[in-house]
């Protein structure tokens, strides 16, 4: 086995919905199990940590109390990055010596009343590596998640190559899936919360068009791990297709799957039931593949086009004052 020969590893195991601890618990025991298996790389879906918030779907009703509950405990629930409660996480990255790239509703400041749907890259010292917070969620996910900005849209060098992550429907937007493969991307992560037919075109779609590996991680969710007050609403959010309509205690029946740079699968995906998935890859590929199409190199005309993009961190307020003498330096 070449140094370029990785193991991935997808948690498609039930989110604890609303329940950050217990979802810190799941997510430390998974990347240990992986990590003994071999894996050095473990990727988790979208918005996993403290689960996909389905319920907003139903719930979109102008000053409805209900809707301003659970939006008040989901609050509670969500962590920030460098809060004490991701610490057994990075510590189980450290310890064993592996990449996380975990999906998590991520409160930007701990009495914040926002919410943004991002992934977290965590380096094999439990140290942070990137943040991607969504830049656009879709339809009735705004009332759930606020707009990020591009600063975390990177591709990072790690110790299993470099990766990069996009999050669900951002896989149809041209223009950021250009500026992931302008980074030379080895394995891209694509986090969705299931895995529709539209989905695994993309999956298929990204790995041909970036001549990169694509580990896409789907959740598996049943009723029964949904808040019994919630589960009607979660139910009701979930729309009118998916394997809720054959299965009513089925909420997300996953699909997880890794896709090699020539568009194929190196795993097929995993439906209807939880576990691990993992898969073997020669990131050496990525580079082999691009003998004949390299959509940001000998493939694209940059004297017909230009991408810019601007990948300033946004903050809705800059401090000017002189913070010796700021009431909040005291």
């Amino acid at each position: 086995m070449s140094q370029n020969d990785k193991k991935v590893a997808i948690v498609q195991i039930p989110s604890a919905i609303l329940d950050l601890a217990e979802g810190v618990r799941r997510a430390e025991l998974a990347i240990r199990e992986a990590a003994e298996n071999g894996a050095s790389l473990v990727v988790f879906p979208e918005s996993w940590l403290t689960g996909y918030p389905a319920w907003v779907f139903d719930l979109a009703i102008w000053d409805d109390a209900e809707a301003r509950y659970w939006h008040g405990k989901f609050l509670e629930q969500c962590p920030t990055i460098n809060c004490d409660s991701l610490l057994p996480i990075r510590q189980a990255a450290a310890d064993c010596h592996v990449n996380v790239l975990l999906g998590l509703n991520e409160r930007a400041r701990p009495h914040a009343g926002s919410i943004y749907n991002s992934t977290l890259l965590i380096g094999t010292k439990g140290e942070t590596l990137n943040v991607h917070r969504k830049l656009t969620p879709t339809h009735t996910e705004r009332i759930a998640w606020a707009q990020g900005d591009a600063s975390g849209l990177k591709v990072t060098q790690t110790t299993s190559g470099r990766v990069g992550s996009l999050i669900c429907w951002e896989h149809w937007h041209p223009l950021m899936r250009q500026t992931m493969h302008f980074q030379d991307e080895q394995i891209h992560i694509a986090c969705w919360p299931d895995m529709a037919d539209s989905h695994i075109v993309s999956v298929k779609h990204y790995a041909f068009e970036g001549r990169c590996f694509v580990v896409s991680a789907a959740q598996y969710l049943r009723a029964d791990d949904v808040p019994e007050a919630l589960r009607a609403a979660y139910r009701k959010g979930l729309g009118a297709t998916g394997p809720v309509l054959e299965d009513e205690n089925l909420f997300f029946n996953g699909g997880s799957a890794v896709v090699g740079p020539n568009g194929e699968w190196v795993v097929e995906p995993l439906f209807d039931q939880p576990g691990i998935l993992y898969a073997n890859i020669d990131i050496d590929e990525a580079n082999q593949y691009k003998h004949d199409l390299d959509v940001v190199g000998h493939y694209s005309r940059s004297d017909v086009f230009q991408l810019s993009v601007n990948r300033t961190e946004r903050e809705i307020v800059a401090w000017k004052d002189d913070e010796s003498t700021s009431l909040l330096a005291k």
